[in-house]
C-alpha cells in the first residue's frame, strides 16, 4: 500500500544520488512511498515497474533492473535473500531519514547484514536464520565419556570393583538375551578386558607412490582463455570478448544493456556463434545496444547468392557460345 513520505532537500546534493542516472533517482524517490514502514520491499523489476512507471511505457521492467543496480551500486539500497529464499530490498538508510509515527509491523523478511536486531516478518521475531546461541568450546572434555576409554594401563591391569565381583570365586550370572539391546549389555561388562581385533587388515603403506600426475589427462599448462570444448558460451563470455575487442571499455550502462541483451538473445536458443558475429558488426559500427539483435538477425539469415551457387561458388561466368546447348542446361 503506498503511503505519504518525505524527501530532504539534501537528496539533491547527496553525490552517492548524483552518481547514478535521472530514473534511477526517480525509482529511488518513488521506492520511499512503495516501501513499508521499515524500509522493505520485494526486490522484482516487473512489479516495481507497474506500481512506479504505470504511464511509462519506454520504461520497462528492464530499465527499472538497471535502475536497482545502480542504486545498490551506490549503496542507497541493499538487495538480499530473505529467510523464505525470495529476493528482497531495503532502503539502507530509512531508520535515520524517516521518522514514521507509529509504525506497524512489517510482513517481509528482515536483512540479517544490517538489522538483524530488527523484528523478522517471516519469523514473528528474531529471524530463526540468525544462530543467537553462544557456541561450545569444542575444548571441553565431553561429560558422556564411555567407560574403559579413559582408564590407564595401570588401572586396565588393576580389576575394578566390577571385575572383582565376578572374580575366580564367583560364578558369573547369566543373562538371557531377550533382543538386541540385552545383547550389547552383557557384551559391555567384558569389553575392556578382551579387547577384539579388528576384522579390517591395516593398510600397507609401504607401496611406493607412483612418480608424475594422477590426473589422465592434465592438459595444456597454459591456458588460452576460451571455453572448454562442448561447454556453451554464456553472456558474460561473449560480452568479454566484445569489450577485449574495443580500443578503450565502453561506459557501464551500455556494457548493462548490452550484457541483458546477449542474456536475452541466448536464452531463446540462438546460437552462440551468431550472437559472436553480430557483436563483431555491432563493434565495428556501434550504436544503441538495442540494434544487437537486427545484426544477428543478419548474421543468421545472410543470404547467399543462388547464382553464385550454381557456378560453383564465383559470381561471374565466362562467356558462353550460344550454340552449345549443353552450357545452359541448368537454366533451360
Amino acid at each position: 500500500m503506498p503511503r505519504i513520505r518525505t524527501v530532504k532537500p539534501e537528496l539533491f546534493t547527496n553525490e552517492r544520488v548524483a552518481a547514478c542516472s535521472v530514473t534511477a533517482m526517480v525509482t529511488y524517490i518513488a521506492l520511499f512511498t512503495q516501501s513499508d514502514d521499515h524500509g522493505r520491499h520485494r526486490d522484482n523489476a516487473a512489479i516495481i515497474a507497474g506500481l512506479i512507471w504505470p504511464l511509462r511505457a519506454e520504461h520497462t521492467a528492464v530499465h527499472v533492473e538497471d535502475d536497482l543496480q545502480q542504486l545498490a551500486d551506490a549503496g542507497l539500497i541493499c538487495r538480499y535473500t530473505g529467510c523464505d529464499g525470495k529476493p528482497y530490498l531495503h532502503i539502507t538508510g530509512w531508520y535515520e531519514h524517516q521518522k514514521i509515527d507509529k509504525p506497524s509491523q512489517s510482513r517481509l523478511p528482515v536483512c540479517i547484514d544490517h538489522h538483524s536486531e530488527k523484528r523478522c516478518g517471516t519469523c514473528k521475531g528474531t529471524c530463526s536464520a540468525i544462530d543467537a546461541s553462544p557456541r561450545g568450546d569444542f575444548s571441553e572434555p565431553s561429560p558422556n565419556t564411555r567407560r574403559g576409554l579413559d582408564r590407564t594401563a595401570g588401572e586396565l591391569a588393576r580389576p575394578s570393583k566390577e571385575d572383582a565381583a565376578t572374580g575366580p570365586g564367583r560364578q558369573e550370572p547369566q543373562v538371557h538375551s531377550t533382543g538386541p539391546t540385552d545383547a550389547r549389555a552383557s557384551k559391555s561388562a567384558g569389553h575392556a578386558r578382551f579387547p577384539e581385533a579388528s576384522p579390517n587388515p591395516p593398510r600397507n603403506l609401504s607401496e611406493a607412490s607412483a612418480p608424475g600426475s594422477r590426473i589422465l589427462d592434465p592438459g595444456p599448462s597454459s591456458p588460452t582463455g576460451r571455453t572448454a570444448p562442448g561447454a556453451p558460451a554464456t553472456a558474460g563470455d561473449l560480452l568479454a570478448e566484445y569489450i577485449g575487442s574495443c580500443a578503450q571499455r565502453p561506459p557501464g550502462d551500455v556494457l548493462g544493456h548490452l550484457g541483458r541483451v546477449v542474456k536475452k538473445l541466448l536464452a531463446e536458443g540462438i546460437d552462440a556463434e551468431h550472437v559472436r558475429s553480430g557483436l563483431a558488426r555491432y563493434a565495428e559500427i556501434h550504436g544503441h545496444p538495442s540494434r544487437l539483435p537486427s545484426l544477428v538477425n543478419d548474421a543468421m539469415n545472410a543470404r547467399v547468392p543462388a547464382r553464385s551457387a550454381a557456378v560453383g561458388g564465383s559470381g561471374h561466368r565466362a562467356w558462353t557460345n550460344p550454340a552449345d546447348a549443353a552450357a545452359y542446361a541448368e537454366e533451360l
